[in-house]
């Protein structure tokens, strides 16, 4: 029986399930198991995706829960700029501007990377007005570990080989996600290789164990945008950086959509320009905790 799936994006030529599965196994995913591949396909499936435009990616993740390794079935950042494309509104995407370069030794392995990058994604709007959002990531809160129950800190094979080139896909992946957050959600597999499924003994507390106090004075930051989150985060003290610390990367995101929603809506106002304000940044720097 025939696979409608390969029929989608472009009329690729008609598969069979098991063809379209040796096909992916050769070519796009060599060495992954079939089960995996079949995880592909269902998701591909269920999106509306063509897999052999690879737009996902199978990431090797260690489930503490159950104690092993799992693939797991996650988007690339090719699949959001495809999406964002697709969108009629991408005008196009900044090259990577990096910062300062910085040895150190992290978890064993002495590496240097760029402290931080950062990427702009420019957004048509329905005036015809260009609007930019731009997003920084630091490489201290994005590398991956090598993955597995050993609970490495030191930075995986590919993120040592390339520590800029993977840094960059991070930042991209933020950048089109303030900027077309409809379409944008998840994660991408080069922010989440690496990282666990669900930690055996976390390190930072439960967000069930934060006083609601605090996540409360935090929201209310993020919602007034970035500049006043992280002048809250840099002035709340460590003890209240580390109980933050499981809400962090959500409250980041809150504040670059408020800054997003808010250029947006100046931006579309019959006859209100904005000299500046355009320019929506990730500028969060997470203070490291020296004490």
């Amino acid at each position: 029986m025939t696979n409608a799936l390969t029929k989608q994006e472009g009329g690729a030529l008609a598969l069979s399930e098991a063809e379209l599965l040796n096909v992916l196994a050769s070519s796009l995913y060599p060495g992954a198991a079939p089960e995996s591949i079949k995880l592909v396909i269902g998701y591909c499936k269920a999106a509306g995706l063509d897999p052999m435009q690879k737009p996902v990616h199978i990431v090797p993740m260690w489930d503490g829960k159950a104690k092993r390794m799992r693939d797991v079935v996650m988007p690339g950042i090719n699949l959001y700029r495809t999406q964002a494309a697709r969108s009629g509104q991408f005008a196009g995407m900044s090259e990577p501007e990096f910062g300062p370069d910085v040895t150190q030794n992290v978890g064993g392995v002495t590496i240097t990377f760029p402290d931080w990058c950062r990427v702009t994604v420019k957004r048509a709007l329905a005036d015809g007005r260009i609007a930019e959002f731009t997003a920084r990531e630091y490489w201290i809160e994005n590398y991956a570990v090598k993955g597995g129950q050993e609970k490495s800190t030191a930075p995986n094979a590919m993120w040592q080989k390339r520590p800029r080139g993977q840094l960059a896909k991070c930042a991209a992946a933020q950048a089109l996600r303030i900027a077309f957050p409809e379409i944008a959600s998840q994660a991408t597999a080069e922010e989440m290789e690496g990282k666990s499924l669900q930690s055996d003994e976390p390190l930072d507390p439960p967000p069930s164990q934060v006083p609601a106090e605090l996540v409360e004075a935090a929201k209310a930051a993020a919602s007034k945008g970035v500049q006043a989150y992280q002048e809250f985060w840099q002035a709340t003290g460590a003890a209240n950086r580390k109980l933050l610390a499981p809400h962090h990367a959500s409250l980041k995101e809150q504040a670059a959509k408020a800054d997003a929603d808010r250029t947006i809506d100046a931006q579309t106002r019959d006859g209100a320009g904005s000299d500046g304000g355009n320019d929506v940044g990730d500028e969060i720097e997470a203070t490291e905790d020296r004490e």
